[in-house]
């Protein structure tokens, strides 16, 4: 595959030209790393070394201004505080399919003592890779199990899907809300129902209409379902996927929607109503320094507020001081541990209880949500991830 690196620098080169520069973490072409064809004679030698090297895969490209966007933010800001500690690299713009393998191994062979695969996707070739790679250390964003050199990492936000959804109760017209979603794992269906209980915390008559569109990062399809929801009566819209073409469309057809993953305010700020960000920075730092100084690490890590991991910024002038009150209010409280999104009652799409009164959701719970709660139209498109 020594054509992806090449590729992806174009694209890196060409979105860093196109953007606003406040928001842009591009690498360095130094920082891109050059792959090459792995050797099966490095596989044993391969384990971590001085400067450690860490290797990150990116499903999309760093300029997405989004999901990897942010992935990137924290991998620079891991350089900034460990120096000459660490090398980093990355390859970006890379599929759910064979080619994760394939990058996963090189990135190993090359004497990467510690890589990070930043999507759910992975699970499978990021497995297979690390059993054939001991040595080496491996940690999986919003990936579903560990293993003896396998870390796996998330962040909670469903917090600020919450959040985002205050502000949409409060500021819908319509009382129809819609939300592009990416791909039907639980992860996402938290998302959409955290989004749907925090506008119904301000607008019980409110309802949520999802369009999927299968991808993580596919600007033509978002924009296509997000015409849609706004065709089929939502004014305010918000999203699982990557890009900024959900709020820019938003802006285009003079409605109101949300950042996703990092402060896309610059994008389409007439439309823009807030962002409720990812700081991946502490996490990275923290992991680099448990494998330079030989500690194992927690096998599961979910940070969300409380560790200054998710935040809501950049909220729009025109949201009413009462509803940026109660936005701090459960921020402070999720911070300090005394608000609980998901505590029951919790009715499902046919108002049954998925939780009872009083009941505060554990970690199991919300890990493995598959359905909709009772707000949200439509089902669930069959052949959902696991």
């Amino acid at each position: 595959m020594t054509d992806l690196p090449r590729r992806s620098l174009l694209q890196v080169a060409g979105a860093c030209a196109a953007l606003p520069s406040a928001l842009l973490g591009c690498g360095k072409p130094s920082d891109a790393l050059p792959v090459q064809a792995a050797s099966p004679s490095v596989e044993a030698a391969a384990g971590p070394v001085a400067p450690l090297k860490i290797g990150f895969v990116y499903v999309g490209p760093v300029a997405d201004g989004g999901w990897s966007f942010a992935h990137d933010q924290g991998r620079q800001a891991m350089e900034r505080a460990l120096g000459d500690r660490v090398q980093t690299h990355f390859v970006e713009s890379v599929p759910e399919s064979a080619d994760a393998e394939r990058v996963l191994r090189e990135l190993a062979s090359q004497g990467h003592g510690l890589i990070f695969g930043t999507t759910y996707g992975y699970t499978e070739a990021l497995h297979q890779v690390a059993s054939a790679f001991p040595a080496v250390r491996f940690a999986h964003a919003t990936g579903p199990k560990a293993a003896a050199n396998v870390r796996t990492y998330d962040s909670r936000t469903y917090e600020g899907a919450y959040l985002a959804g205050i502000v949409a109760g409060a500021m819908t017209k319509s009382r129809i809300l819609g939300v592009v979603g990416s791909v039907p794992i639980p992860e996402v269906l938290r998302n959409i129902n955290s989004f749907t209980l925090g506008a119904q915390s301000v607008n019980p008559r409110v309802r949520t209409r999802v369009v999927w569109v299968n991808e993580w990062f596919s600007p033509p399809k978002e924009t296509e379902a997000a015409t849609a929801l706004i065709r089929g009566g939502a004014d305010v819209l918000f999203q699982n996927t990557d890009s900024p073409a959900v709020l820019q469309t938003a802006q285009r057809l003079g409605r109101r929607a949300f950042g996703w993953n990092s402060d896309m305010r610059a994008y389409a700020p007439r439309a823009h109503l807030a962002s409720a960000v990812i700081d991946w920075g502490p996490y990275y730092v923290q992991t680099a320094l448990e494998v330079l100084e030989g500690r194992q690490g927690a096998a599961a890590t979910w940070w969300g507020m409380k560790e200054g991991a998710i935040g809501m910024v950049s909220i729009a002038d025109d949201v009413p001081a009462a509803v940026r009150d109660r936005v701090a209010a459960v921020q402070q409280g999720l911070r300090e541990g005394r608000f609980a999104i998901w505590k029951g009652p919790i009715l499902g799409q046919d108002r049954r209880p998925v939780l009872g009164a009083g009941r505060v959701a554990d970690d199991v719970f919300l890990s493995g949500i598959r359905f909709y709660v009772h707000g949200v139209e439509g089902r669930i498109p069959k052949g959902a991830w696991p």
